[in-house]
């Protein structure tokens, strides 16, 4: 018996991420996530759904600073300037993934799943997003909301053209 994460996710983000794969699939735009407080739950998410999965080319779950920089190529001024939960963070984390790997979008979310520790400042549940696809503009977004965020940021990826 195959086990999926079908079972455990509420619908609606089942059919988010159903709809992100298959706009995905339809435009052979394969996909990349750059994740720190959701630690590859979008990946999970995205390749757990069979007959578009294929579509995902690789996840990067950067939860820590350094990660962000050494596997990204953020710049450390940048996240001490801006802090890791930030916009500008977000959009370098979706050019590290493009970067990094061979897919045609990538799609960044860095937050505050919980309260901010002593040494951060920011609002509970604080989440930036960003998409970014090849030869595109980004497109960003600030949201509570984990799965509608991220369902709008690459249904606008995905619908932008190429300039």
């Amino acid at each position: 018996m195959t086990e999926t994460l079908d079972a455990a996710l509420p619908r609606d983000v089942q059919q988010h991420a159903e709809a992100i794969l298959q706009t995905a699939c339809e435009r052979d735009l394969p996909l990349a996530t750059a994740e720190s407080c959701t630690g590859g739950l979008l990946a999970a998410v995205l390749t757990d759904i069979s007959g578009c999965s294929h579509i995902f080319e690789c996840g990067f779950a950067v939860y820590s600073d350094k990660a962000k920089c050494d596997l990204l190529g953020l710049d450390p001024a940048l996240v001490d300037a801006r802090g890791a939960v930030s916009r500008e963070v977000a959009i370098a984390m979706a050019g590290g993934a493009l970067d990094g790997s061979q897919a045609a979008i990538a799609l960044a979310i860095t937050g505050f799943a919980g309260p901010p520790s002593h040494a951060e400042s920011g609002e509970e549940g604080l989440v930036h997003f960003a998409c970014t696809r090849k030869g595109t503009a980004w497109r960003t977004a600030r949201s509570a909301s984990v799965p509608s965020g991220v369902t709008a940021c690459v249904s606008r990826c995905c619908a932008s053209r190429r300039r």
